[in-house]
């Protein structure tokens, strides 16, 4: 694994650069006090690193916090693989509900080694994660491969990726894998993540439509890689169940889930729950999966105070 970093100059304002972590670019930004507690935020499938919302961002920074988030391989302005992938997408699906090998040019595995590059990178010996989806799942794996890189955990509806939980409506895996999409045009990509994020998005908080279309849209500008999607999923199929990993989590840990979720149901922050003991779980009345402006407040504040409980016990 090799990290190296480019120089930046310490500012409250959001510094963006380039790092170099375990043979690939990873695209990175900092706020906040750079001499502060440093906060991780690892994004979801499919999503770059803008997804983040800016307030929550925020909230971290003026609390002290040295806040970085950055894209994952395969998104964004990080890295784009190019293997490519075999077998059809049903038939992987079946093997990884039936726990038999699938093939893949990584796994998440590879990507948890990314942010141990990042943090090395960085200087930073180890730090505050917040995982949301399969941000999650890398944190999960960090925390158990990892432990001396992780101070707290912070796991926002995400899941062990076992294969006995309830699988998501199948038409939001086709939607968000674009099995059988159709125009790779603006307009076209525009119109059908719309219709993803209706989908999915919290049913009592639901967002201004006009606010969701600008972002995409950002998105889209800043960069759009849909074969790095296709390798993004694969990557989850591949790992399997984090279930035996999940255990050995010792940190301080807060489970954040929605109550309506349709991605990643309920039930997996209760097995997470149960794996983890010692966390804090978190259920949202609501909520479904994304990141609603009225709870971002609420998510900082058990985030928060996770991290301060392990300032108190380190």
């Amino acid at each position: 694994m090799t990290a190296t970093a480019q120089t930046q100059s310490p500012s409250d304002s959001p510094q963006s650069f380039y790092i170099d972590s375990n043979g690939l670019r990873l695209c990175v930004e900092t706020r906040g006090n750079p001499d502060g507690e440093p906060v991780l935020f690892i994004m979801g499938l499919a999503a770059q690193m803008t997804l983040w919302p800016e307030a929550l961002l925020d909230a971290y920074a003026e609390a002290g916090y040295r806040v970085i988030r950055f894209d994952n391989r395969d998104i964004g302005l990080s890295s784009h693989l190019k293997d490519r992938l075999t077998g059809h997408p049903v038939k992987v699906m079946a093997r990884h509900r039936l726990g038999l090998p699938v093939d893949s040019p990584y796994t998440l595995h590879d990507m948890a080694a990314d942010v141990c590059g990042l943090v090395d990178a960085l200087g930073l010996g180890s730090v505050h994660l917040v995982g949301v989806s399969m941000g999650g799942m890398i944190s999960q794996v960090l925390a158990a491969s990892f432990p001396e890189k992780v101070r707290t955990l912070t796991l926002i509806m995400t899941s062990t990726n076992s294969p006995r939980l309830p699988l998501p409506q199948p038409r939001l895996i086709w939607k968000l894998a674009g099995v059988g999409a159709k125009g790779h045009h603006e307009e076209a990509v525009v119109e059908r993540s719309l219709a993803f994020w209706r989908a999915i998005q919290s049913p009592g908080f639901p967002p201004r439509e006009e606010e969701v279309r600008d972002r995409i849209v950002r998105d889209y500008r800043r960069s759009y890689h849909p074969a790095g999607i296709l390798r993004q999923t694969r990557a989850i199929l591949a790992t399997g169940s984090l279930s035996s990993m999940t255990r050995r989590i010792r940190v301080p840990t807060v489970i954040i889930h929605g109550s309506d979720d349709p991605l990643v149901r309920p039930v997996a922050a209760e097995q997470l729950k149960y794996l983890i003991p010692h966390a804090r779980l978190e259920r949202i009345r609501g909520m479904g999966h994304d990141l609603p402006a009225p709870l971002l407040a609420d998510f900082a504040a058990m985030s928060m105070a996770t991290i301060e409980q392990g300032a108190s016990v380190a």
